[in-house]
């Protein structure tokens, strides 16, 4: 047998061992640790680091794991150990991290016309969350085209703006910090690289609504900007169309919890902080203030006030906020919005005494029902866990614990500043939290379950037991 034949019965071998034994969650997870790692070894080249720098090993390790699950937090001043290499390494990692490993390797192979298999087809609709392979490689195109057509724009404008308002003296000093303003909010990192994080645009209008426009971008989810271009297209092109164009009902739902969380969170924090923190504030500033924070706290990670300001009854508002996250198959985390609405939706069907959830017309499958109730219940399991668990074995404030926990979770970013402060246990416990919030709590469950399960075939009696 000569080499080639032999090196084509063992690759058949191996993708025959893959398909058989490892799950594509299972790959995709292993895609993300392998990221992780490659992370880890790249913070190491003294061609990104600052001169004369040393950080231990858990701290770059952490820093890794924070930057490919885009959470925000880090136990070192960035500005301190990396140059401005290491700056542009840190927003492709968040590119990566945010947009997917998969929607990246898929739109390169696009670019240069090789065949997608269908193996890579489940890995991109397991990695980006979707219910079926038809059309996952065009939404794949088209999101990641208006993602990236988003953060040039945004960037250029940060830019010019962050010039001409004086923010910054030098052109290149503006378009470093606006491209990396722009990306970080896009994919909702986070991270702070002036040591001020967005603190000196606090009383700035312009900015902060644009900041808040492109984490929504970035959060309601890549099938709800899929549904949006296709609805353009079918504006532009309604002549030609005679069918009327319909939403997706996960566009529906997530839209709909996306703007119930926003005016709920922003009403809440106003009332909370209006004769607190923003008592010397105008009317019009209390409610941007309010706003920016309802939208940050669900992934972004960007503050513009030192959040030991707030009221503890704030605090705890936000880590719920941060708890339930973003949407799904979007660059954010936590147990996400559709999750809540349709838990929120079981309620009031069962409330009323309906024994399916329905809306928009339409009928909630009764897997998803159980799986959303599943993911939050042992998301909050977890969590609250991870509390009594830190509370331990750090000598911290509770509420730093809680906010720490939640913002982990919901790969958000936002601290009390105990981050540095961490143990050892704390700061693994933390990462930790960091990778299951990027991956999702279901891909979590499913990561340790066999790829092949076996139906008994049959059901018990029933049997009905006291409730309440």
């Amino acid at each position: 047998m000569n080499f080639k034949r032999f090196s084509q019965l063992t690759h058949r071998k191996g993708q025959h061992f893959l398909t058989k034994n490892v799950s594509s969650i299972q790959i995709i997870v292993f895609y993300y640790l392998a990221m992780a790692a490659i992370a880890l070894l790249l913070f190491y080249l003294p061609f990104f680091r600052v001169p004369n720098q040393d950080v231990s090993f858990i701290d770059l390790f952490f820093l890794a794991i924070s930057t490919v699950s885009v959470t925000g937090l880090t136990t070192i001043s960035l500005t301190d150990v990396f140059n401005h290499n290491g700056i542009i390494l840190l927003e492709i990692l968040f590119q990566i991290g945010g947009l997917g490993i998969m929607m990246f390797s898929t739109f390169f192979a696009i670019v240069s016309r090789r065949k997608i298999s269908l193996k890579q087809r489940q890995l991109i609709m397991t990695d980006m969350n979707q219910p079926r392979l038809s059309g996952i490689v065009k939404m794949i195109r088209t999101t990641f085209t208006i993602l990236l057509i988003v953060q040039a724009i945004a960037g250029s404008l940060f830019a010019i703006y962050f010039k001409l308002g004086g923010y910054y003296e030098h052109w290149s000093s503006a378009f470093f910090y606006g491209f990396y303003q722009a990306i970080s909010s896009v994919t909702n990192s986070g991270f702070d690289v002036t040591g001020d994080s967005i603190l000196p645009f606090a009383k700035d209008g312009f900015f902060l609504i644009g900041i808040m426009f492109l984490i929504v971008i970035g959060g309601i989810g890549f099938p709800v900007l899929m549904d949006l271009h296709e609805y353009s297209l079918h504006v532009l092109h309604k002549k030609r169309k005679r069918l009327p164009f319909r939403f997706s009902l996960f566009t529906k739902i997530a839209s709909l919890a996306f703007v119930v969380l926003f005016v709920v969170g922003s009403a809440a924090i106003y009332f909370l902080e209006k004769d607190h923190l923003f008592v010397s504030m105008s009317f019009g500033e209390q409610l941007l203030n309010s706003s920016f924070y309802s939208i940050t706290t669900r992934n972004a990670g960007l503050q513009i006030h030192d959040l030991n300001q707030f009221q503890i009854t704030t605090l705890m508002l936000f880590s719920l906020l941060m708890f339930i996250g973003c949407s799904p198959s979007s660059v954010g985390g936590g147990v996400r919005t559709t999750t809540m609405a349709i838990i929120g939706l079981y309620l009031f069907s069962f409330l009323k005494g309906e024994k399916h959830v329905n809306v928009f017309g339409r009928k909630i499958a009764d897997d998803d029902v159980q799986k959303s109730i599943a993911v939050f219940m042992l998301s909050l399991m977890m969590c609250f866990f991870c509390v009594l668990f830190l509370s331990s074995t750090e000598d911290l404030p509770l509420i730093s614990i809680i906010v720490e926990v939640t913002s982990a979770f919901g790969t958000t970013g936002l601290s009390l500043g105990i981050t540095p402060e961490l143990s050892t246990v704390g700061k693994i416990v933390i990462a930790l939290l960091m990778f299951i919030g990027r991956i999702g709590m279901l891909y979590t469950l499913l990561l340790f379950i066999p790829k092949e399960t076996r139906d008994l075939g049959y059901a018990y009696p029933t049997e009905k037991i006291i409730i309440g």
